[in-house]
């Protein structure tokens, strides 16, 4: 850092911590790249600061939270495989939100990252999928009643329960989502 740029302390004190890449590698964080600086702004600063910050909020008392950051949705690809799923969580007694989207829907797929990482919060006892609606049979989407993109259903023992449908902004819609798991007793 530069004596002439002003950072607040909390940077500074981050920028001044050496962290090892074995504490940062044992961390969940798949998504998160050490690139080299574009040029000779701050850039490189505030990707260090972003890596060091989720060494911290993942380091607690008892050692590193083991919890994942976030969980990929698996995708479902046809309707055998959707019947199954939905099956095997009524054996089990699970709930299964499902995000049925689609690959030119921009609220999708600003979405979908948002819901992984939701979906980590409820990781194991609820299980997240998406299925892209131009890559299923059409009667698929019909039978679960799915007429806008995004939507975000809560399916539990064999029977859609809750559903949020997305055409507001994708932390809204995860607050809506959130507070539907959270209420799903009450359905």
């Amino acid at each position: 850092m530069s004596s002439s740029t002003q950072f607040s302390p909390v940077i500074q004190q981050l920028h001044s911590r050496k962290s090892t890449p074995y504490s940062i590698s044992i961390l969940k964080v798949p998504r998160l790249l050490l690139l080299p600086p574009i040029s000779l702004n701050c850039s490189r600063i505030h990707l260090d600061f972003k890596v060091k910050a989720q060494v911290l909020e993942n380091h607690h008392e008892g050692g590193i939270d083991d919890s994942p950051a976030s969980v990929e949705l698996q995708p479902i690809s046809g309707e055998s495989q959707f019947d199954r799923i939905i099956a095997d969580a009524q054996q089990v007694d699970e709930s299964v939100v499902i995000l049925w989207m689609a690959n030119w829907c921009r609220k999708c797929i600003y979405l979908k990252p948002k819901l992984e990482k939701l979906a980590a919060d409820y990781f194991p006892r609820t299980r997240f999928y998406s299925v892209d609606v131009n890559n299923v049979p059409h009667k698929l989407v019909v039978r679960a009643g799915v007429t806008k993109m995004p939507t975000v259903q809560l399916w539990r023992d064999g029977k859609k329960q809750a559903e949020v449908i997305g055409g507001n902004k994708a932390y809204l819609v995860v607050s809506e989502v959130r507070d539907m798991i959270e209420n799903e007793d009450n359905l």
